[in-house]
């Protein structure tokens, strides 16, 4: 009930002037087989009834190159109704003059497949839609259900394999149609999302991982592997104002992109680091200790130190200040943020360019 109850509420976007590819692509290969399934019903019927020939088949070969010109020009109700026109045409009189058992009836389902994959069109309209549809099916079987087919048996069988034939050809190129359409939209739209959950999680500037992204790390982590150590570092450019100051902003988004570089190229897998904000990085340090991890830092650092930078010929270096912590398999993430925090400004006050343990 929830399900129906919701397709009756879904929204649907406003109809273009163009009939969507999709949907174009499927009745351009329907209206196709169509003009092939009436040519061969023309020439088929003096074979099977006594070589009397039917002209019908070529005013529905006629209507339907109409229709197919439409396709390029108007939109889906449009062709909607032209497809109509030629099943409910066909059906109804085949039914009349060969009988109910000349099985184009099936026809119909087509129409069906065409009006549930109408996006344009409000749910309600495609109940009214089912709701015609099924009415001129009983009609049919009501009237003419009773009355027997001209042809011969094996005439019948020849004209109701055929007509089998047909409408699953149809009917197999529509699914595939729509379900590729649907398969790749869907696609596309898992792509965009992981993009966009990507861009999300991602520092503009640096191409590290954010604040949210590594706190996502580190909980998954600690929520996987509860019994394994693990430490986190923060660590903040000393003085980085004064290169702001003293060559502008570009030179400080410079020394930031320089300094992920080498926090990157000195990872080794050791750890994951991330733009924390501002002129701070965080870095998660999986299966060390402190006194580990504090020594890792301390190559980190002395390696920050030593790196030569240059901005518009003027050289300069910088040094960071970090603070290590390391988890104690009871307290919060954020507890054990706020220790490595705390830490940092231990060495930022205590004369910066240090690791603090």
């Amino acid at each position: 009930m929830r399900f129906f109850l919701d397709f009756l509420h879904q929204k649907v976007p406003k109809q273009g002037k163009e009939i969507p590819a999709y949907y174009r692509r499927a009745l351009v290969f329907s209206e196709v087989l169509l003009v092939v399934y009436f040519a061969v019903c023309f020439f088929l019927y003096p074979l099977i009834n006594g070589g009397r020939w039917e002209w019908v088949p070529l005013l529905f070969i006629a209507v339907t190159c109409v229709a197919l010109m439409t396709v390029k020009r108007h939109g889906v109700r449009l062709n909607l109704l032209l497809y109509a026109v030629l099943c409910m045409g066909w059906v109804w009189w085949n039914v009349r003059d060969l009988g109910w058992s000349s099985g184009v009836q099936h026809f119909l389902t087509l129409m069906v497949v065409l009006v549930f994959f109408n996006v344009y069109d409000r749910p309600l309209y495609k109940i009214i839609w089912l709701i015609f549809i099924l009415a001129f099916r009983v009609t049919l079987f009501a009237i003419y259900g009773s009355y027997q087919t001209p042809f011969s048996p094996e005439a019948s069988t020849i004209y109701q394999t055929l007509n089998t034939v047909a409408f699953f050809l149809m009917l197999a190129g529509m699914c595939v149609v729509f379900s590729t359409s649907i398969q790749d939209t869907e696609r596309q739209l898992r792509l965009k999302n992981q993009t966009l959950y990507k861009e999300a999680g991602t520092d503009a500037l640096t191409g590290l991982p954010n604040r949210r992204s590594m706190i996502e790390e580190i909980e998954n982590h600690y929520k996987n592997n509860g019994n394994v150590p693990f430490c986190v570092a923060i660590a903040d450019i000393d003085h980085f104002k004064d290169v702001n100051d003293t060559w502008g902003h570009n030179c400080g988004d410079y020394t930031l992109v320089k300094l992920t570089e080498l926090f990157v190229e000195h990872s080794l897998g050791r750890y994951s680091v991330c733009r924390w904000g501002g002129e701070e990085f965080c870095f998660f340090i999986p299966d060390m200790n402190l006194d580990e991890a504090g020594a890792l830092m301390t190559d980190v650092a002395f390696a920050v130190e030593k790196m030569k930078l240059e901005y518009e010929d003027q050289q300069f270096s910088i040094t960071i200040t970090v603070g290590v912590e390391e988890y104690d398999f009871a307290s919060p993430l954020e507890d054990l943020l706020n220790a490595a925090d705390e830490k940092l400004y231990m060495g930022k006050n205590s004369g910066r360019n240090k690791v603090v343990v």
